[in-house]
């Protein structure tokens, strides 16, 4: 593991720590996925473009909980699934680090909505996915989605968050790096 990576998860481990000592996380792949799946409901019911778009997706990476922390320099971690259809294809960390001016504690969840096998194909392709690098990759905001049209949407990778809670400026993807997991690695 990278001193970055590293850096990362013990920052995450301290904010998760520090404000949501009481709270329970996925600690296991049975439970991470019914969470992924209740993360899903609520992105569907919250944004009519991600339920739209996931309608004609070959895949969708969803992450229910991303933990981000630190002072001065930040972390964020979490797990996901990769569902085709309504079945897990896979498992993933999520995991980031930056530098700069900011301080707090956070938890929110994102989903990642593949169009086309080709975009599928560089997530399965790469040791260790950097979202800065992805080809297409496009963080849907209110401004952008009411500019979607699913008719014309055949390929490229959406980017939508969801509940977000904490404190801690800035929300995004910028340096995050998705790493494929064994199913026994998430328990």
């Amino acid at each position: 593991m990278t001193p970055i990576r590293q850096a990362a998860r013990t920052l995450v481990l301290f904010a998760m720590c520090a404000f949501w000592a009481g709270s329970a996380h996925a600690d296991s792949a049975s439970k991470l996925e019914a969470s992924a799946r209740a993360a899903l409901k609520q992105l569907d019911a919250s944004s009519t473009k991600a339920a739209a778009l996931r309608k004609n997706a070959v895949a969708v990476l969803v992450f229910p909980e991303i933990y981000k922390g630190g002072f001065l320099i930040a972390g964020q971690h979490g797990h996901g699934v990769l569902f085709k259809g309504d079945t897990v294809a896979g498992y993933y960390d999520s995991t980031a680090a930056s530098f700069g001016l900011q301080a707090g504690v956070q938890k929110f969840g994102y989903a990642l909505i593949f169009m086309s096998n080709k975009d599928l194909s560089y997530l399965n392709s790469s040791s260790g996915w950097e979202v800065g690098t992805a080809p297409s990759l496009t963080v849907v905001d209110k401004g952008i989605a009411g500019s979607l049209s699913t008719t014309t949407v055949k390929d490229g990778i959406y980017a939508f968050f969801f509940a977000q809670q904490g404190l801690m400026g800035g929300l995004g993807l910028q340096g995050a790096k998705i790493t494929k997991v064994s199913r026994g690695s998430l328990g």
